[in-house]
C-alpha cells in the first residue's frame, strides 16, 4: 500500500517575520525548509509516497514551488488552527493510515527511518523529545503501559515534547476524524488525539528521536538553530 503523507502548511507564520508561507523559507543548504521534507520523505519511503500539502497563506506560492504533490486549499487558514487543517487532508486520503507533519519542521532524515517499523505494523504514534521540555511546545505524559496519556502545551509535568511528526494507524483514523470535527477551530490536532485516547481508547506510541535533530521553526533563533544541522 502506497504510504499516505500529510504537510499542514496553511498558517502565516507570522512570527518568523516573512512575507512567504513559513515552509518555503530557506535554509543553509540552499533547500527550503519544504524541499527538506519532501526529501526525507522520499529517501525514507521512495517516490510512491504520496504526499498531500494542506494551503492557505498565499497558497499559489507553495504550488508554484511544488506542483508535482497533491494540495487540499483550507480557505479559513486565518480564524482556523491545525486540526481543522488536518481534518481536511484526512479527509482525502482514504482507508489507509496516514502521516502528517507540521510544515515548518526541519528534522534528521533518520527520523522517518526510524519511524518506518511502527508505520509497517500500522501503530499510531506521536513522535517526541525528551532531552527539553519548554512551557511553549506541546508536552506529554505516558500511562504505565507506556502509550501517550496527555498531549497539549497546558500539560503539568511532561516528560518530554512532541516534535511535530505523527502517524495515524487506519484502525484509529475514523476515531480521530471524529473527534478533530469536535474541537474548536483554534484548537490544535493534538486535542483530536487527546479526545480519541480518553474517549475511544486509542493507543499512541511515543517515538523517541532524542539522539536525532527536529526543529520546528517558529522564530528567528529557531532557523538559526536548525542551520546548525543541515
Amino acid at each position: 500500500m502506497t504510504l499516505q503523507t500529510v504537510i499542514l502548511a496553511a498558517g502565516m507564520g507570522s512570527r518568523l517575520g516573512r512575507s512567504l508561507p513559513k515552509p518555503l523559507t530557506e535554509l543553509s543548504d540552499g533547500r527550503s525548509i519544504m524541499k527538506q521534507q519532501h526529501d526525507n520523505i522520499r529517501a525514507a519511503f521512495g517516490t510512491d509516497a504520496k504526499i498531500t500539502t494542506v494551503v492557505g497563506y498565499r497558497a499559489e506560492t507553495i504550488v508554484e514551488a511544488f506542483p508535482e504533490v497533491d494540495y487540499v486549499y483550507n480557505d479559513r487558514y486565518d480564524q482556523t488552527n491545525t486540526s481543522k487543517s488536518l481534518l481536511r487532508a484526512l479527509a482525502k486520503t482514504g482507508r489507509g493510515g496516514v502521516l502528517w507533519m507540521n510544515g515548518d519542521v526541519v528534522f534528521d532524515p533518520l527520523v522517518l527511518g526510524r519511524a518506518i517499523d511502527l508505520i509497517e505494523r500500522d501503530q499510531s504514534f506521536v513522535t517526541v523529545n525528551t532531552s527539553k521540555v519548554s512551557d511553549e511546545e506541546v508536552k506529554y505524559t505516558v500511562t504505565s503501559e507506556g502509550f501517550i496519556k496527555e498531549l497539549s502545551k497546558t500539560v503539568k509535568g511532561g516528560i518530554g515534547e512532541a516534535v511535530g511528526i505523527n502517524y495515524i494507524s487506519s484502525g484509529d483514523k475514523k476515531s480521530f476524524i471524529r473527534h478533530l470535527t469536535r474541537v474548536d477551530d483554534q484548537d490544535y490536532f493534538e486535542r483530536g488525539l487527546e479526545l480519541a485516547i480518553a474517549e475511544d481508547g486509542v493507543l499512541l506510541e511515543p517515538l523517541d528521536i532524542s539522539d536525532l535533530y527536529a526543529v520546528e521553526v517558529d522564530f528567528a533563533e529557531d532557523l538559526e538553530r536548525a542551520n546548525l544541522y543541515v
